[in-house]
């Protein structure tokens, strides 16, 4: 499995300290409140609000670095718009990971 990075940030932020941390800050606070909204709509089985919040999710998925894991989202997102949560766990193993990688920065 892919794991999470700062290259995209880097790069975008290029020598600028102050907006690199901006944006590590912003993922920081806003990552853990999407997965709980995530994981609340799907527990309410509210499979097309869900499939909304997986394409939020796919933002941070690819500004930290996650090429596969995007496309394994987008692929979530469309089977929760056909009420199917098939790739579910491999969906949630990239959240874990996300958020795990956040919390040590």
């Amino acid at each position: 499995m892919e794991q999470p990075n700062l290259n995209y940030i880097n790069e975008l932020s290029g020598n600028d300290e102050s907006f690199k941390q901006k944006m590590i800050a912003i993922v920081k606070s806003e990552l853990p409140q999407e997965i709980e909204n995530y994981r609340s709509l799907l527990e309410s089985q509210n499979f097309k609000a869900t499939a909304e919040m997986v394409h939020k999710l796919k933002h941070k998925i690819s500004v930290l670095g996650l090429e596969k894991s995007y496309y394994i989202a987008e692929q979530f997102e469309d089977n929760l718009k056909q009420s199917s949560i098939v790739l579910q766990n491999e969906f949630e193993e990239i959240l874990n990971s996300m958020q795990n990688f956040v919390d040590d920065l």
